[in-house]
């Protein structure tokens, strides 16, 4: 079971906050340079969205649907039902940060990755997650700002005003220069990713350390602590039994099966660290270390299932649906 070398340094980044948190002017320095992170990382992510397999991804419908109505209408009923944990396993801060993580969209590259390893639907996977990702932008927000009211940290028209200008209008600025920019951002797909990583480093630095001025984080025991971490694990076991009973209760083929699976159980940490920067203010660094668990977790689990799903005692050759699938959606190469 894999341990993400990128959590080590969300892990490293949190410590250092611990330690020598950002203040006064240090602090307003990093508050902007993270806010201009967030902005670029969604420039970035619209320029790496192919438009064209998004619109030939629409013909596998069925898929996507699915897919969606477990990022954003069954994970989100799940975390409404964690509300009656409260104050038994988990604090209120606890719990809006989980409630939270349920509200963000799925994952793109280890949603590939894993459905390729076990030999899945890659195509159907990219797109779903690619989907996932664009409808999120929206609908994160707003999902937010209705289950968790002003509790959050805020959610008002102001909130929604940053929301468009540092994470939707830049996304649309990125698909708009797609055609003159989308070959550079291929050809050096290493090197901005690198940059992708490190702009989500300093925000989780300027958000933890807003959060050590504040003094909130005397609000988490170890107790807690242990607490989310089982009701995260419990989360994600049923979200994966559901992905795939439910995809084989509606006939999907075996690899859309697995497309589903690994596209309608994960949360993406680079969306949700932006977005909860943005939402919760003074509050975010609670609000994303549920994320942050929740993200290791499933990547441990699923790096598990994924080599699993290769020994299935299925046929390995491609079943009809699925292959027709992979006809409809084309096979281009991941644009994230």
């Amino acid at each position: 079971m894999p341990i993400d070398l990128y959590i080590l340094l969300l892990l490293g980044t949190v410590g250092l906050a611990a330690l020598l948190p950002a203040r006064g002017t240090a602090a307003d320095v990093a508050s902007g340079a993270s806010t201009a992170a967030i902005a670029f990382l969604f420039f970035l992510y619209g320029a790496r969205l192919s438009t064209r397999e998004a619109l030939d991804g629409l013909r596998h419908w069925r898929l996507h649907v699915t897919v969606l109505a477990c990022t954003f209408v069954v994970f989100p009923l799940l975390g409404l039902a964690a509300r009656g944990l409260v104050p038994v396993l988990l604090t209120q801060p606890l719990y809006q940060g989980l409630l939270f993580l349920t509200l963000v969209p799925s994952t793109i590259q280890s949603s590939i990755a894993f459905t390729s390893i076990a030999r899945g639907n890659v195509p159907a996977a990219i797109c779903a997650g690619s989907f996932s990702s664009l409808v999120g932008i929206v609908l994160t927000p707003l999902l937010a700002a209705a289950l968790l009211g002003n509790s959050g940290g805020g959610f008002s028209t102001d909130s929604l005003v940053k929301i468009v200008l540092q994470l939707l209008v830049p996304f649309l600025a990125g698909q708009v220069l797609r055609p003159w920019i989308g070959g550079f951002v291929a050809r050096h797909k290493k090197v901005l990713g690198l940059v992708d990583r490190g702009s989500i480093l300093l925000v989780v630095y300027a958000a933890f350390s807003e959060g050590m001025v504040q003094g909130i984080w005397h609000q988490v025991s170890p107790v807690r602590l242990a607490g989310l971490l089982a009701v995260e694990a419990a989360l994600l076991a049923v979200m994966l039994a559901l992905t795939w009973y439910g995809a084989k209760a509606l006939r999907f083929g075996r690899e859309d099966r697995i497309a589903i699976q690994f596209a309608g159980s994960k949360k993406s940490l680079a969306s949700g660290l932006p977005m909860a920067s943005v939402l919760f203010g003074a509050h975010a660094s609670l609000a994303v270390l549920p994320l942050m668990l929740f993200h290791q977790m499933q990547l441990m689990v699923c790096a598990v299932i994924a080599k699993r799903r290769v020994r299935d005692p299925e046929v390995t050759e491609p079943s009809a649906p699925a292959a027709a699938s992979r006809t409809a959606i084309g096979t281009g190469p991941p644009s994230r």
